[in-house]
């Protein structure tokens, strides 16, 4: 996740007690996406789509090549196509999961808490690159949620005030009104060749 650094003003200490799942959707602001950020996500589906079609079309010739060699009697040969078409199936499928998840998440509701960031380092339950944990806290440093962040640099240990704008899914959309990156500005057309926003650096 994408994030420009304030200096902290509290140190490590936070609260153990998380929020609920109900009791985000029963305690905090909420507020739907806007089609400008919907439209963002689907430039993205679109782009995964794009290049899905080339697998898509791939097993559809191995599709109709294992007909024509199974009509033709030759049985003992489907099975080789049959097995490409739905290699080719399965790697269409996988490429759809995450943009497709992406753009129902954009059907929940993003929230806006006037409480606090906290950031802290990476630890044994962390993924490979992962440069350590955000999370957004209400007014009595609860816990709302915390994502992992992806960088190169580790983040600092540290917890400031700020009014955020985040979503479950997709992390902390802005802080006191600044984008994260979560919902880039700039998009290509169909949404291909463009970075990931938690792939990117802390000093963009």
């Amino acid at each position: 996740m994408q994030h420009r650094i304030p200096k902290a003003i509290a140190g490590p200490e936070w609260a153990d007690i998380s929020l609920s799942a109900l009791e985000r959707k029963h305690m905090l602001i909420r507020r739907a996406w806007t089609r400008a950020e919907r439209k963002i996500v689907i430039q993205g589906f679109l782009g995964r789509l794009t290049i899905a079609i080339e697998p898509v079309v791939c097993g559809a010739v191995f599709a109709a090549l294992t007909f024509g060699v199974f009509a033709r009697g030759l049985w003992f040969l489907t099975p080789i196509f049959g097995m490409a078409v739905v290699a080719f199936a399965v790697y269409a499928l996988v490429m759809l999961v995450a943009p497709t998840r992406a753009l129902l998440k954009t059907f929940e509701p993003i929230y806006i808490v006037d409480g606090y960031v906290r950031y802290r380092g990476p630890d044994a339950k962390s993924n490979e690159g992962a440069n350590g944990y955000v999370a957004a806290l209400i007014h009595d440093k609860r816990l709302c949620y915390e994502w992992p962040s992806y960088g190169d640099k580790q983040l600092p240990l540290g917890t400031f005030p700020a009014l955020i704008e985040f979503s479950e899914f997709g992390g902390i959309h802005t802080i006191d009104g600044r984008s994260t990156g979560v919902i880039p500005k700039t998009h290509t057309a169909l949404g291909i060749g463009s970075v990931h926003p938690t792939k990117r650096s802390l000093d963009d």
